[in-house]
């Protein structure tokens, strides 16, 4: 007697629906599971989408100095919170001079404090740049001007405000000309910066920009530079950059060593710092997914687990079916079809559940002001859908054989 293939998937129906909340418990593994590789599959790709728009929005064509010794693949020293004195305002300005295809160089020096002007206070960014700032980096004055070079060299107590701090302090008022403190020191606002947003994760319009200098000796009362950053002429030029820029630093500190071993700072371009972030991203992903394995597997041990039970409890009813005429085959296909629909049913909601999720990431993200795309791949869906089959089939496969071994006549006896 053989059982065709619609009154097999109607009898594996019945069976889960006779004991709905036990087959739903055994499903927990799987939707856990598959939403988890869904979520992270999507949160991934969204996570270097934004990246290369930052990456973009910053400027291709830029490069950055960095205190301290790093590996070429690795994060800077700076990154794990230590603090390294080696770069200086005189490198900045060396390079500069010296390093050809260099449209801009600038230094900074950055610090946090809080500003008050009158009755009101606000915590912010204090951004220490040199005067060629929006030269390197872009961004426009909306209304005042920006400082000068010689206002950089003689310590000027000036400062043009972001946006956001302008409306915090002083509201829809002028701010030009008005005097704030910042450290018991007491500074002219010459310009309020248009909106800019948030660049590489940093808010341009939460900053209060004051020359390098001043920042340095009466903010930081330091002599280095937290980094730099050049822009170059054009981006096919960009590694001859670095080699020069690599020169003159060794030059400088009196570093013999050509191979870069000895360099007590680390030059590199925004494409080697997005290769850089990609790499520990896809690492933190593939990370994240082999947990998500985990449940996965667990899942499918709940799953053999529960289908075992269903064996023990469906015992006589395989002995009537072996006793008219069932053979081997059709109990091992009815056990993993039950199997298999167990985990095709969680991994359906699985997908649903990583879908929803990916979406209120997504508009989190946005409402916090930064492009982030909501990536769901058709390979993900499919990738899901293929491991719940798969787990479904090889944590199936022992109860159903169990069951087809057993013989009619002790099964139909079995109480």
């Amino acid at each position: 007697m053989v059982f065709p293939i619609k009154e097999s998937i109607r009898i594996s129906i019945k069976a889960l629906l006779a004991n709905k909340a036990r087959s739903f418990l055994t499903m927990l593994g799987i939707i856990i599971g598959v939403g988890a590789v869904v979520l992270i599959i999507s949160l991934g790709a969204g996570a270097q989408s934004l990246i290369l728009d930052q990456i973009k929005s910053t400027g291709s064509d830029l490069i950055g100095v960095l205190p301290g010794k790093s590996e070429s693949d690795g994060p800077p020293a700076t990154a794990m919170g230590v603090v390294i004195t080696t770069l200086t305002a005189e490198d900045m300005e060396a390079i500069k001079t010296q390093v050809p295809h260099l449209v801009s160089a600038t230094g900074y020096s950055r610090a946090l404090a809080t500003a008050t002007w009158g009755n009101n206070s606000y915590d912010t960014n204090i951004n220490g740049a040199s005067a060629d700032y929006l030269q390197t980096e872009g961004g426009q004055v909306l209304v005042g001007r920006w400082f000068t070079a010689e206002e950089d060299n003689n310590l000027a107590r000036v400062v043009v405000l972001g946006s956001t701090v302008k409306q915090e302090l002083f509201g829809d008022s002028d701010a030009v000309g008005r005097q704030i403190k910042i450290k018991k020191q007491i500074f002219e606002v010459i310009g309020v910066m248009a909106e800019r947003g948030k660049v590489m994760f940093v808010d341009y319009d939460d900053q209060i920009h004051v020359p390098l200098r001043t920042t340095q000796k009466l903010i930081n009362g330091v002599n280095y530079l937290s980094f730099i950053r050049a822009k170059v002429d054009r981006e096919e030029n960009i590694d001859e950059a670095l080699v020069e820029v690599q020169a003159v630093l060794r030059q400088r500190h009196e570093i013999d060593d050509p191979s870069g071993a000895a360099d007590d700072f680390s030059v590199r371009s925004m494409a080697q710092a997005l290769d850089m972030i990609t790499t520990i991203t896809d690492a933190l992903r593939y990370f994240l997914i082999a947990m998500a394995a985990i449940s996965l597997i667990v899942g499918g041990i709940g799953i053999m687990n529960i289908m075992l039970i269903s064996v023990n409890e469906r015992t006589r009813e395989i002995g009537l079916r072996k006793a008219v005429g069932a053979n081997n085959n059709n109990i091992i296909s009815q056990f993993l079809l039950e199997a298999v629909v167990l985990t095709l049913l969680g991994g359906t909601i699985g997908i649903i559940m990583g879908i929803i999720l990916s979406w209120l990431v997504y508009l989190v993200v946005n409402h916090l002001g930064y492009n982030y795309d909501l990536v769901i791949t058709f390979s993900s869906v499919i990738l899901a859908l293929s491991v719940s089959t798969l787990i479904g089939l090889v944590f199936g496969i022992y109860p159903a054989r169990k069951a087809s071994r057993l013989e009619p006549v002790e099964a139909l006896s079995y109480e």
